[in-house]
C-alpha cells in the first residue's frame, strides 16, 4: 500500500514538473502553454483516479475543484468581455487623449501613474496593451518606445497587485477567500506605489532634459461608428461595473463571478439599446456578442488547465507536505513568500499562487493574514523583473518585439529595485500596524 501510494505521488510530481517546464519554456519551444496545461491536467487526474480506485471520491473532489475553477474563469471571461466592448468604442481615448507633453520625463510620470491606476480598475494585461499602443502614437524613436514599454510593464503589474480585480493572482486570492477587498487595498497600496515610484524616479532622472520626438501624423486614423455619447457611456458604465463588483460581493456575499455576469448583462442591454438604429454591418463590431468573440480564450483555457492540475496535487496532499517542508527548512514566512515572488519572474505566477493556495489552509492562515497579503504583492510585482515573468511583459514583448536580454539589462534592475522597495515598505508598514 505504501509503495503504491509512493509511486502515485512520484508520478504526479514528475508529470506536474514536466508540464510546468513546458509552460515556462512556451516561447523557446513554440508550444502554447494552454496545450501543456490541459495535457498536464488530463494526465494528473487520470493517474490520480486510477491509483486511488475510488470513483465516487475522485468524482466529488473533481467536482469541488471544478466549482472553484469555474468561478475564476467566469469572472475573467466577464471582465475581458467588458474591456473588449470598451475598446471597440475607443473608450480608452477618454484617458489616453489627455496625456500630452513635450518632455520625456514628464511623459514618463504621466504614463506611469495612468498605467498604475488604470490597471487597478481593468487588469495589468489590458492596460499594458492600451498604453504601449498609445506610445506608438506619441513617440517616434524606437529606443524611447522600448524604454517606455518596459516601465509600463512595471507600473501595470504594480497597479494590479493592490486591487482585487487588477491581477489574475490577486483575483484568485480574492475569489478563494484568502483576502478581502478593503484589506488588500489598505495593505498593498503603499508597497505597490513604492514599487512603481522607485523605477519611475530613476528613469525620470536618466531622461532629464530630453525632448519628446513625436511621429508624423497619420491622416488615416481608425474610425469607429460609435459617437461621442456612446463612447463615454460604454466607457464609464463598463468601468463602473468593474469597480462595483467588490461592493456587490460585500453587500450580497455572492461570489464575484455573479456580480460580473450581472453587470455584463446590464452592459449588453444598454449597448443593444443605444445602437439599435444602426445598420447590422455597422452595429456588429460594437455589440457585446462581437466582444465575446474577441476575448483571449487561450488564456482562459490555460487557467482551467493549471488550476485543475494544481487541484490534483492538493487532493493528493502533496502541497500540504511541501508547505510543512518549507516551514521546517526555511522557517520564515516572509522569506518563503519573497522567494515565490522572485520565482514568478522566471515561471508563471498563476500556478505559483494556485499552488500556494493549496499549500496553506484558511484554517491555519485566515483571510487577510500576512501570508496572503504579502503573497499578493510579491507574486503580482515579482513578474516584472523579467520580460517573460508576467502576462503584461509577454504582451509588451509581442507588441514592440522587445528582446529578452535587452529588457534584462535596461529594465530588470529597475523592476528589482522597485520590488525590494515595496517589500521594505510592506514589512515596515506591517510591523508598525501590528
Amino acid at each position: 500500500m505504501f509503495l503504491a501510494n509512493f509511486n502515485m505521488l512520484t508520478a504526479l510530481v514528475v508529470i506536474f514538473a514536466i508540464s510546468y517546464a513546458l509552460i515556462a519554456l512556451e516561447h523557446p519551444l513554440n508550444i502554447n502553454k494552454s496545450a501543456s496545461a490541459l495535457i498536464g491536467a488530463g494526465l494528473l487526474w487520470t493517474v490520480y483516479a486510477l491509483s486511488v480506485g475510488d470513483a465516487p471520491r475522485v468524482g466529488a473532489e473533481l467536482g469541488e475543484s471544478l466549482v472553484s475553477t469555474a468561478q475564476i474563469v467566469f469572472f475573467l471571461m466577464g471582465a475581458m468581455a467588458i474591456v473588449e466592448l470598451i475598446d471597440a468604442h475607443n473608450g480608452f481615448d477618454v484617458i489616453t487623449s489627455r496625456i500630452r507633453t513635450s518632455r520625456l520625463p514628464v511623459l514618463m510620470w504621466q504614463v506611469g501613474f495612468a498605467t498604475f491606476f488604470l490597471s487597478a480598475i481593468l487588469d495589468n494585461l489590458t492596460t499594458t496593451i492600451v498604453m504601449v499602443s498609445l506610445m506608438r502614437k506619441l513617440l517616434a524613436k524606437r529606443e524611447d518606445r522600448l524604454f517606455f514599454a518596459g516601465i509600463i510593464v512595471i507600473c501595470a503589474n504594480a497597479g494590479g497587485a493592490w486591487s482585487p480585480i487588477g491581477d489574475v493572482t490577486t483575483t484568485m486570492l480574492w475569489i478563494g477567500g484568502q483576502i478581502t477587498s478593503a484589506a488588500i487595498i489598505k495593505a498593498v497600496l503603499l508597497p505597490s506605489l513604492a514599487s512603481m515610484l522607485v523605477p519611475l524616479a530613476i528613469t525620470a532622472y536618466l531622461l532629464r532634459g530630453r525632448e519628446l520626438v513625436a511621429p508624423e501624423q497619420d491622416s488615416g486614423e481608425s474610425v469607429t461608428q460609435a459617437g461621442h455619447f456612446e463612447r463615454n457611456l460604454i466607457f464609464f458604465l463598463g468601468l463602473g461595473i468593474l469597480v462595483a463588483v467588490p461592493i456587490f460581493k460585500t453587500l450580497t456575499h455572492l461570489p464575484p463571478f455573479m456580480g460580473i455576469l450581472f453587470g455584463l448583462g446590464i452592459l449588453w442591454l444598454v449597448g443593444d439599446l443605444v445602437h439599435r438604429n444602426l445598420d447590422e454591418e455597422l452595429r456588429r463590431p460594437l455589440t457585446l456578442t462581437y466582444a465575446l468573440s474577441r476575448i483571449d480564450m487561450s488564456s482562459l483555457v490555460f487557467f482551467i488547465g493549471i488550476l485543475l492540475s494544481v487541484a490534483t496535487l492538493e487532493h493528493a496532499h502533496i502541497l500540504t507536505g511541501l508547505a510543512q517542508w518549507l516551514d521546517r527548512v526555511v522557517g520564515r514566512q516572509d522569506i518563503i513568500v519573497l522567494t515565490i515572488g522572485l520565482a514568478s519572474a522566471i515561471v508563471d505566477n498563476v500556478p505559483l499562487v494556485a499552488a500556494s493556495m493549496g499549500m496553506y489552509s484558511l484554517t491555519q492562515y485566515p483571510p487577510d493574514h500576512f501570508l496572503w497579503e504579502f503573497m499578493a504583492y510579491c507574486a503580482g510585482t515579482g513578474g516584472s523583473i523579467l520580460i517573460i515573468g508576467s502576462a503584461a511583459g509577454v504582451a509588451a514583448m509581442g507588441l514592440e518585439k522587445i528582446q529578452f536580454f535587452w529588457y534584462l539589462r535596461k529594465i530588470g534592475w529597475l523592476a528589482l529595485s522597485g520590488y525590494f522597495a515595496g517589500v521594505g515598505v510592506y514589512l515596515v508598514q506591517y510591523w508598525l500596524l501590528h
